[in-house]
Order: C-alpha cells, then sequence, then structure tokens
C-alpha cells in the first residue's frame, strides 16, 4: 500500500511537470521495455521457478545444499543478465524499433527515446536480482522487506525531478537516472536480510548444477506462460505509438490506476499463495493445496469486483483528482478516462490470473499456463487490430481486457479438470452475496457529478469530493456484504 500509494504521487508529480506528449511518450517506451522484462522475473517467470525449487530444497535437503543452490543460480543469474544488459544497451535503437516502430525512425520522439533506454536498460540487470533475493526472503516467511523496496523506485523518481531535471538540457532525462538509481538502491536494500538468514550467496556460475537445471528449465517457457498480461500491454504501447501524440501516455496513466488494485490485491496474493502451494505440493497434501486456491480465488473476487467497479465508474474523477494540473489537460483526462474504463473490466481477470499462475508452477507444471498464454496473446492481437479501429487507444486497453478473461478462464479450466482444484461447498451462496453487495454500493456511483464540476473545483475540493465518495462506497460495501452474511471465515482456507 505504502508503495503504491507512493506511486501515485511519483505519477502526479510527471503528470503535472512533463504533462502528456510527445518527451514523456519516449519516456514511458523507454522505462516499460526494461519494466517489462523485470516483471518476467520479478514477478513472472523467475520467481515462478525458482521459488518451488527452493521450497524443494528448503523441505528435503540440508542447509548447506541450500545454500549452495543459492549462490550457483545467483552466480548465473547474474552473468546471463550481464551480457543481455550489454546487448540491450548497444542495441537500443532497434528496441524501440521494435517496441514503438510508430516513433518515426529518425524523429524526435525515437531518438531520446534510445538516449534514455539506454540509461534505463542496466535496471533490467539490478532489478532481477533483487526479485531472486526477494524470493529468498519470502519463502523463509520474510514478505515485508520485498514488498516495501519498491518505495526505493518511487521515491528515487521523485528525487530525480525535483532536483536533477533543472540541472539538465533536456529534464526528462532525470527520469532515465531515476531508473538506473533505483535499480542499485534496492538490490543493496535486500543485502542486510539475506546476511542476517545466513543466505547471503557466494556468486558462482554453474549452470550445470542440478537445482540450477531444474530451475532454466522451468523458467525458460515460464518467460511467455506467465506474463501474458505485460506482453498484452506491449503489444498495446505498440499499437499506440502509431496513434496520435499522446496516446501511450494516456495508456500509461490508465494502466497505473490499475496497477493500484492489482498491486496490493493482485500481486500481493500471488506472493503469499506460491510459497503456501509450493510447499503443500512438496510435501503432498493435495488439500490444503485446494483449500490455499479456494481463499485466494475467494479473495479475488472480494476484492476484486468492487475495485473494477470503483475504477470503471469513477475513471474521470479519479485522473483529474489525481493528474489534472498544469501540462495535463482536460482533454489529456477525457482520453485517459475512455482507456481506464476499458481496462477496469478486465481488473478481476488480471488478478485471477495472478492467482492461478501459481497453481501450475508451485506444481512445476509450465507448459499448461504456456500453451494457454499464446491463446491469449494471440486473441489479444486479433482484437486490438480489430478494436483500435473503432475506438483508438481505448480499443487496445479493452481487447488487452477481454484476452485476460481468455486466459484466466482457461486456466481455472485447466485446473478444475485436473483434480488440482476442487471448489469448497458455499460458492454459489457467496458470489450471490458479493453480488448483492456490489449492487447496494453502486448506487452511489450514481449520484450527480458531472465531469465539468471535477474540472472547475480545485484540488483541495477534488480531493475532498472523491475521497468522501469512495470512503462511502467502501463502507456501504463492507455494511452489505456484513448484512448478507459474508464473514472472515468464508476467506480463509479450510483444508
Amino acid at each position: 500500500m505504502i508503495s503504491r500509494v507512493l506511486g501515485f504521487i511519483r505519477d502526479i508529480v510527471i503528470a503535472r511537470f512533463f504533462g502528456a506528449g510527445e518527451s514523456t511518450d519516449a519516456f514511458f517506451v523507454a522505462f516499460k521495455i526494461p519494466n517489462f522484462m523485470r516483471r518476467l522475473f520479478a514477478e513472472g517467470a523467475f520467481s515462478q521457478a525458482f521459488v518451488p525449487v527452493l521450497s524443494e530444497y528448503k523441505e528435503t535437503q540440508s542447509t548447506e545444499a541450500l545454500k549452495e543452490l543459492i549462490g550457483k543460480t545467483a552466480g548465473t543469474l547474474a552473468t546471463v543478465l550481464f551480457f543481455i544488459t550489454l546487448l540491450g544497451v548497444i542495441g537500443a535503437p532497434i528496441l524501440i524499433y521494435m517496441f514503438a516502430p510508430g516513433f518515426e525512425q529518425e524523429g524526435s520522439r525515437h531518438d531520446l527515446a534510445v538516449d534514455m533506454l539506454r540509461i534505463t536498460f542496466p535496471y533490467l540487470f539490478f532489478i532481477s536480482l533483487t526479485a531472486m533475493a526477494g524470493g529468498v526472503l519470502n519463502t523463509f516467511g520474510k514478505f515485508a522487506i520485498p514488498a516495501i523496496t519498491p518505495v526505493l523506485l518511487n521515491l528515487s523518481f521523485l528525487a530525480a525531478i525535483f532536483w536533477l531535471s533543472p540541472l539538465l538540457d533536456e529534464p526528462i532525462m532525470a527520469l532515465a537516472w531515476g531508473v538506473l538509481i533505483a535499480g542499485v538502491a534496492q538490490l543493496a536494500f535486500q543485502f542486510p536480510y539475506l546476511n542476517k538468514l545466513g543466505l547471503m550467496p557466494k556468486l558462482s556460475f554453474d549452470r550445470d548444477h542440478a537445482g540450477v537445471k531444474k530451475i532454466m528449465n522451468l523458467m525458460l517457457p515460464a518467460l511467455f506462460g506467465v506474463s501474458v498480461t505485460q506482453i498484452n500491454l506491449l503489444v498495446d504501447t505498440l499499437l499506440a505509438s502509431f496513434l496520435v501524440a499522446g496516446s501511450v501516455s494516456w495508456l500509461y496513466f490508465s494502466d497505473r490506476l490499475v496497477e493500484f488494485p492489482l498491486g496490493i490485491f493482485g500481486i500481493a496474493l500471488a506472493t503469499v499463495i506460491l510459497p503456501n502451494l509450493s510447499k503443500s505440493h512438496a510435501a503432498g497434501k493435495t488439500e490444503e493445496f485446494s483449500a490455499s486456491l479456494d481463499s485466494g480465488l475467494r479473495w479475488v473476487i472480494f476484492l476484486g469486483l468492487p475495485s473494477a467497479a470503483g475504477l470503471f465508474f469513477l475513471a474521470q474523477p479519479m485522473l483529474a483528482t489525481l493528474f489534472q494540473y498544469d501540462a495535463f489537460t482536460t482533454s489529456d483526462v477525457d482520453n485517459a478516462s475512455l482507456s481506464l474504463m476499458a481496462y477496469a473490466v478486465g481488473l478481476p481477470a488480471f488478478i485471477l490470473v495472478k492467482v492461478l499462475v501459481p497453481g501450475f508452477t508451485s506444481r512445476q507444471d509450465i507448459k499448461t499456463p504456456v500453451r494457454i498464454g499464446i491463446i491469449a496473446v494471440v486473441s489479444n492481437m486479433v482484437m486490438s487490430l480489430i478494436l483500435v479501429f473503432f475506438f483508438q487507444h481505448a480499443g487496445l486497453a479493452l481487447a488487452t481486457s477481454l484476452a485476460a478473461f481468455i486466459n484466466a478462464g482457461l486456466l481455472f479450466r485447466a485446473l478444475y479438470q485436473t483434480g488440482a482444484f476442487k471448489p469448497q461447498v458455499g460458492w454459489l451462496a457467496f458470489l450471490l452475496k458479493v453480488l448483492f453487495a456490489n449492487i447496494v454500493a453502486g448506487g452511489i456511483y450514481f449520484y450527480d457529478y458531472t465531469p465539468l464540476q471535477w474540472y472547475e473545483w480545485g484540488a483541495f475540493d477534488r480531493t475532498l469530493h472523491l475521497t468522501l465518495e469512495i470512503l462511502a462506497v467502501l463502507l456501504l460495501y463492507v455494511s452489505a456484504a456484513f448484512l448478507a452474511g459474508i464473514r472472515p471465515r468464508h476467506l480463509m482456507a479450510k483444508g
């Protein structure tokens, strides 16, 4: 929560200082490329492959064998990342052309994006090693340190904007330097806590080590399978680069608002559920495994549906309150709100994917989510090419949301058909109660606040009205859920 709130402050400052135009489009592409690869490692393939193997060693091997696995995995990962980073810096013009072909080959956006990518790409090296350190800490039940680490990225951004940007000929370049500094800081932040556990790795390159080979075999296909949402978002950026200037930025700011509940609920649930599922599978406790998944799915329904409704109906008020100052215009709010509403439709599916994928990777089954991921990506590409003609950038967001539902639906069906997940009793009653609570709370959204009012109000009035409306919805939702009979025990795992 702290990290996401600071992330909002960061985005408010970026919008206020730089608005939505060619320079911000260039930065968001330069940041999105290493950030996309980060998610393959930090919240995707590497963690999904590393944590189950680490849990297996923790349960079945000696402490020395565990330390050897960590050291050789870290050494091998660092070596591979070094060469990937080197290639990324050298090939920055090619990468920008691949991910944003709409930026003219010799145009200002293209050149600026290349310059920034050469600074931001090494972030991948540091943040991927940070993800590995976080995987170790999570496996040993230390969730707080990896969770608070992203705060350093947001603080680095803010410091770069306020202190570095006035010193540069191209002020927005400060954002790229902020990314690089944050990568170093986040990795260094993990060291004392690893050392306290006695698990500070001694780096050693050894790709033939049994545990390292197992992680690599699980990881390579998972690079695609567990990162479908991110690949779809990159497709959005690629196509948006052909649209009017500002389209990439509108998608970015609307995506940031969707990332708030996704980060708090979806990634948090996935982070906690993966070590638990891996431990249950390693111990052969199939009922406990299914019960943990069941609990995760109930949390998704209980938290995801009202979050999606809130983002959909309050899209314009939220964007106006957070971003519509100085360089960020009312036109930017109008356009960004369209893509935010489209992304909001898919929020429950985005969270579901985060919770369902560990149901496969914890059992070291990578092939199934990869196969399903391919179907989802192809579906997204087809729908994006169709919908972009009708709804421009908002059509890209809608296609990503619809593809997420395809992904989540196929993942759920596969878990159910294989018997890995067996729904516990009471699901129909639970769904009806949640639906009732959402309908009751949703009545507040129809209270008359016209877009013109939000534009005319100052920052204080906007913040006051938005806060009161969100608090009223939250209070009404929780009260309605309680009156309908939902209790904390209905959301907990019952093995």
